[in-house]
């Protein structure tokens, strides 16, 4: 499992490190949770910070939709399974429904984050959606995924009520939003973004160049 890391870095090196959006409603993204941390360690790269948001607050910012609400549903579900075999991962399984409402599941991933627990919550999350085709729309899956993160259920619960937590998230998404960020999975570099799970190597190897860059500098 991907480490912790990026969620207890210091503060001082936050921004200077890449983001990684995500919301957990998105097949793509649990494609690209799944293999991210461990693309950036091998191109030597500095692990990025998981940024959960809200996918439903950037469609309204920006005027769109789910491909998976189009004529591309079919098309784009056949591709999901195409990749996930090809990055040896289970067979996906579908959640009914899809896509769900993700409002719940997103509190509970920003206070996954609070906790520094960001990677292990999600993981477990994105497995639950799309590898076990549970509905993370119910909470009860929802605390599943968080007990494998070692989250206590009632506190999860408490804090997915909590006005800091849903301020927290409609904060993140705006700020995302602000950086350019329209969709996820998304990485930024340096204030560049990287959409798209098949971009995550050029989002590794950009990491990387300015990583030697900064040490090059005088």
């Amino acid at each position: 499992m991907p480490s912790e890391a990026e969620s207890r870095a210091p503060a001082g090196g936050r921004a200077n490190r890449p983001a990684f959006y995500f919301d957990l409603g998105s097949p793509y993204a649990y494609l690209a949770a799944e293999r991210i941390n461990g693309l950036f360690a091998a191109a030597g790269a500095p692990v990025p910070e998981w940024r959960p948001i809200l996918l439903g607050g950037l469609f309204k910012r920006f005027g769109r939709d789910s491909w998976a609400r189009g004529p591309g549903r079919e098309a784009g579900m056949a591709e999901v399974e195409r990749r996930a075999q090809a990055y040896g991962l289970p067979p996906v399984r579908w959640p009914d429904p899809f896509p769900g409402d993700m409002l719940v599941a997103m509190r509970a991933a920003t206070y996954a984050k609070e906790l520094g627990r960001t990677v292990a919550f999600s993981l477990a999350a994105f497995r639950q959606a799309f590898a076990a085709g549970r509905d993370l729309s119910d909470p009860d899956n929802v605390l599943i995924a968080a007990a494998a993160a070692e989250m206590h259920p009632r506190a999860v619960t408490a804090a997915m009520r909590r006005d800091a937590i849903k301020r927290a998230l409609r904060r993140a998404t705006e700020e995302a939003g602000d950086l350019g960020v329209r969709g996820v999975p998304s990485v930024v570099v340096a204030g560049e973004v990287f959409w798209g799970d098949d971009r995550l190597e050029e989002a590794a190897a950009a990491a990387r160049s300015r990583l030697g860059d900064s040490h090059s500098a005088p």
